[in-house]
């Protein structure tokens, strides 16, 4: 008789708009369970709570992290406090999931690591796009040559949100603005299949508060090998990663970054559009896979790895720098 999983008991730090949608999913994951959240607002964090059945509620940080019975924190919180909440947990010896951008340049994030390496404890960036079924089948049928090799990508995300200027999304301090609360995913398409360019090019717009508006970049790798990337908060866009190869174009169909279909088109052959018949949000992709590391006694994810979040942290301070951006 096969023995039952240990069941992962989950906290949640930051009760926002993720959030919702990670506790949503964490419902369809097996042998785990949301334990405790924990929010500065005691009205946010008993209605969240509530509504996903959480054994505990919290309205200090550090009160969570020194909880006993919870294995794996989430953090949610705006992305200038990343790092605090996520040495927060580690030095608690609490495994971390912590939310893209990992956290606002690469001094922070090497921070972060360092801290997970000294209590020997796991840390992962939640960067989920690279757990979906859709993304993992394109990455392969790139890597196996389906088409040949890669000539050019084009990758964008556009979205037109309220303009709130005191919305965490659009917010400088709070690492609000296009690159890193969505350019981080045509980056992320680029890095993850073609590696690291040779050079960076980059512009922006900026909204008056300094935040970036939009964020215009390409990538160049050998051969003349291009990477068009785009962000932009002013308009809604196809969003979507397009592969052009020498004998067809693999497309990964609007909002590439989520669940969705991916369309295979040969150059002299039949289109095809490959459902993955997805059921949740799919922020359940990723939690599965850090429950199995922590049952495994893992420190550091094999496909989500440390060096390929200081690759994405680094690319994006190159970027930052290209266009004048600080925080």
């Amino acid at each position: 008789m096969s023995q039952q999983p240990k069941t992962i008991h989950w906290g949640i730090i930051g009760l926002g708009k993720i959030a919702n949608k990670f506790a949503t999913d964490l419902q369809a994951v097996p042998n785990c369970e949301l334990h405790a959240v924990a929010s500065r607002s005691e009205e946010k964090a008993n209605t969240f709570s509530k509504k996903y059945n959480a054994k505990v509620t919290y309205t200090r940080y550090e009160d969570l992290a020194k909880d006993p019975k919870i294995d794996a924190v989430y953090i949610a919180t705006p992305h200038s406090f990343h790092k605090a909440h996520t040495i927060l947990c580690l030095n608690n010896k609490k495994a971390v999931l912590c939310e893209k951008p990992f956290a606002m340049n690469s001094q922070e994030v090497d921070e972060m690591i360092t801290t997970a390496i000294d209590n020997n404890t796991l840390l992962m960036e939640a960067l989920w796009t690279y757990f979906l079924p859709h993304y993992h089948y394109a990455i392969k049928a790139l890597k196996d040559k389906l088409y040949g090799d890669v000539l050019k990508v084009e990758a964008d995300f556009g979205f037109k949100p309220k303009m709130d200027m005191s919305s965490r999304v659009l917010k400088k301090e709070l690492g609000g603005g296009s690159l890193l609360d969505i350019g981080i995913y045509p980056i992320f398409a680029a890095l993850s299949t073609l590696g690291n360019p040779k050079s960076i090019d980059a512009n922006a717009t900026f909204f008056d508060n300094g935040a970036d508006a939009t964020c215009d970049i390409t990538f160049t790798y050998n051969n003349n090998i291009k990477a068009y990337l785009k962000s932009t908060l002013l308009e809604e866009t196809a969003t979507q990663a397009i592969f052009y190869c020498e004998h067809g174009t693999i497309t990964l169909n609007s909002r590439f970054h989520e669940p969705t279909t991916v369309t295979l088109v040969p150059n002299n052959g039949k289109e095809e559009t490959i459902d993955f018949d997805y059921t949740t949000i799919g922020y359940n992709f990723e939690t599965t896979h850090f429950n199995q590391l922590i049952r495994d006694n893992k420190t550091e994810s094999d496909i989500m790895s440390f060096n390929f979040s200081k690759t994405l942290i680094q690319t994006l301070d190159t970027v930052r720098h290209k266009i004048g951006l600080s925080y």
